[in-house]
């Protein structure tokens, strides 16, 4: 991947005054300079996150990678281009991310949903008042033997 085995330079954690194990891979570097950058020290998280969001990152590139070649395949073009990862990553992101409703469409609901008042409970005092009997999973659900059809013999 590196040609003449040069990594590009990038400022490492061991010059941003944290602790880098010296052929650290470019990519852990940037992971740790980010956690870094979001204020996190060296000894503030575990060392394996840095794995883990690379294992992440890994796993989603080769994901939108792989949807771009089946986009690529689908349209018969002889290479991969921008729009198919461009597609991808969209396609990625509108299965993957959604939006919560709006706040006000939250709290349309909630009073919609409250004026329904509560059912009364019937339980003797001093006992556990438990939903109603449809409510419950205690209730029979299923039949053992299918209800037999009444035949007209003569």
């Amino acid at each position: 991947m590196d040609s003449g085995g040069v990594r590009p330079s990038l400022p490492s954690a061991a010059a941003a005054g944290g602790t880098s194990v010296p052929d650290e891979p470019r990519d852990a570097r940037v992971v740790r300079e980010l956690l870094r950058s979001m204020g996190l020290g060296e000894g503030e998280y575990e060392p394996h996150v840095v794995h883990q969001f690379l294992d992440l990152a890994y796993h989603y590139v080769g994901d939108v990678l792989g949807d771009a070649q089946v986009y690529t395949d689908h349209a018969a073009k002889p290479q991969l281009d921008a729009d198919d990862v461009r597609l991808a990553i969209q396609a990625k992101v509108n299965l993957s991310f959604s939006q919560p409703p709006p706040r006000e469409v939250l709290l349309e609901l909630a009073r919609s949903r409250n004026k329904i008042p509560l059912p009364k409970s019937i339980a003797p005092p001093g006992s556990i008042p438990l939903p109603p009997e449809q409510d419950t999973l205690l209730s029979e659900n299923y039949q053992l033997l299918p209800a037999l059809k009444a035949t007209n013999s003569d």
